[in-house]
């Protein structure tokens, strides 16, 4: 084969080689945008030393009995590093909803932070809980996770994510996606984890459960949903869980849930 033509395909074959190697890069391995950047700035750290996370996640959708739209979406998320050791600690998620969900906060009675830590659960107006779930963390310990509604001094809608046995309180804000998400998502939830411990004595969670949804009376005798979908029955929702850990690396596991039935109103 003349020169000429074996440096051709050499070259071409090396572009080829290049390509294939991209493709095979994991999604998880880039560095997704932040999706809610008009939110609460999350604290600033340098990234930590630490394992390499590997995530999955899976979604439900349920009817939730209240309005024709209501529904409930319940968010799995599994957390593991390939040599089985503590995953690096989450320092922020945001939870992605498909682009026909909404949500009504305003509908519901809320509970503030200070009434949470000050009695608990029990302290909370009722109607005010909309979700619920668990939380394992590493290694074997599971706690219940509690859901309540609230509103910050900002202005700003969102949710309290607690696990009651320990007090813990995690603020989470709703806010409209940008940019590339706007494809598949419209509303967030967008949680920062602040800590005062050193990125690897802070806790991992190994899998976590959690839905929003819920319904509510009001004085008046009218029922509300707190999470409501527009799309058709049998639609494919999207979901995804855009997550940043004190290593630095950012994962977006994503997946579909089916919508379901209308409630019979």
């Amino acid at each position: 084969m003349p020169r000429q033509k074996l440096t051709a395909l050499v070259s071409a074959l090396g572009a080829v080689t290049l390509l294939i190697t991209l493709a095979a890069t994991p999604a998880s391995a880039a560095s997704w945008p932040l999706p809610t950047p008009g939110g609460p700035a999350a604290p600033d750290e340098p990234p930590a030393d630490g394992p390499a996370n590997i995530d999955q996640l899976a979604v439900t959708v349920h009817q939730d009995g209240g309005t024709r739209n209501g529904i409930e979406v319940a968010f799995d998320r599994t957390s593991r590093t390939a040599t089985g050791e503590k995953p690096a600690a989450a320092s922020q998620f945001v939870f992605l909803f498909d682009e026909s969900i909404r949500f009504n906060p305003e509908r519901f009675p809320t509970c503030e932070r200070e009434q949470f830590e000050a009695g608990g659960p029990d302290a909370c107006p009722a109607g005010s809980r909309v979700g619920s779930g668990t939380a394992r963390v590493y290694p074997d310990t599971t706690a219940e996770v509690a859901v309540f509604n609230t509103r910050y001094a900002s202005g700003m809608r969102g949710v309290l994510i607690t696990i009651p046995a320990t007090g813990g309180v995690l603020e989470n804000t709703f806010e409209p996606v940008t940019g590339l998400y706007r494809k598949d998502y419209r509303w967030a939830s967008d949680e920062l984890l602040p800590s005062a411990l050193p990125p690897g004595e802070r806790t991992a969670t190994t899998r976590f459960q959690v839905s929003f949804g819920a319904t509510f009376t009001d004085a008046r005798g009218r029922t509300h949903s707190f999470v409501e979908s527009v799309a058709r029955p049998g639609k494919q929702l999207d979901f995804g869980l855009w997550s940043r850990f004190v290593t630095g690396q950012v994962l977006l596991p994503t997946t579909e849930a089916t919508r379901p039935a209308r409630n019979t109103v």
